[in-house]
């Protein structure tokens, strides 16, 4: 156990590093393993879900999740309107995904931490230099690791729909337009500065806000563990059912603006 707030505060806000030197290479192995068995488990339902899918008399499971598919192709179809079988997987994945690494937030502050050091000591470890953080996307690692996936999604679909010459072509000739030769080379430098400007703002506020919303949740179910018992169920149970909201509705967030900069990326201008 720490011997004070700020130690208590300061282990649980410290990741499972696989360097002690830390640097560019290192690796956060908690949010990596989680984020993977996350996924995992995510495409392990939905796969036993189509699988064993029923039209009379369907489990609730199978309702359950037909509700979500239903609820992203509905939002796909309102906003993209180009024609693409990737889409609507990678909206679903999105969706489904952040919400479960944002669910983990719910689990006791304690609850993982503790196991993980007593796995630690087992092994011959000191658990308090044993770390474990349970919600990837309050690693700004992963959000950012996820918001350059869209990114890079988006250069894709871009050079799909218009071609690797046209989104070329876009990038100096857009915003402002200019019909005479001269003109165009002129505005062509702040054309491509105002297109370069643009895309790194996409994936940077992408990340920034799932990072911020849950990192700041996270600290405040750390604040509140701190406080007496009684203290912390008459604060930690309101805060959790509002905290659900926030969980679903940042997941829901980054997945529409996943659609909204794809389907930005195919029209052209």
């Amino acid at each position: 156990m720490a011997s004070n707030a700020t130690e208590y505060i300061q282990h649980h806000l410290t990741f499972w590093n696989s360097s002690h030197e830390g640097g560019f290479w290192s690796l956060h192995v908690d949010t990596f393993s989680i984020s993977l068995l996350l996924g995992f488990l995510f495409v392990g339902i939905f796969a036993k879900v189509a699988r064993n899918a029923k039209l009379e008399n369907p489990g609730r499971l199978q309702l359950f999740v037909e509700s979500i598919v239903e609820m992203v192709d509905t939002q796909v179809k309102e906003i993209f309107h180009a024609k693409s079988k990737v889409i609507a997987p990678l909206a679903l994945t999105i969706f489904c995904w952040v919400f479960l690494m944002n669910a983990m937030d719910m689990l006791p502050v304690d609850l993982l931490p503790w196991i993980a050091g007593n796995i630690g000591a087992a092994l011959g470890h000191d658990p308090h230099h044993v770390y474990f953080r349970v919600v990837p996307s309050a690693d700004v690692n992963a959000t950012f690791a996820m918001s350059l996936s869209v990114m890079l999604c988006i250069i894709g679909f871009s050079i799909a729909a218009k071609g690797l010459g046209g989104w070329i072509k876009e990038l100096f000739t857009a915003p402002f337009h200019a019909e005479s030769l001269p003109m165009i080379i002129i505005l062509a430098p702040v054309n491509f500065a105002f297109q370069l400007v643009e895309l790194a703002a996409k994936p940077i506020s992408l990340a920034l806000r799932l990072f911020g919303n849950m990192y700041s949740g996270e600290l405040i179910f750390i604040l509140i563990a701190l406080l007496p018992w009684g203290v912390q169920w008459l604060l930690g149970a309101p805060w959790a059912i509002f905290h659900i909201l926030v969980i679903t509705l940042q997941a829901f967030v980054f997945m529409m603006l996943t659609i909204v900069y794809l389907s930005l990326a195919v029209e052209h201008h």
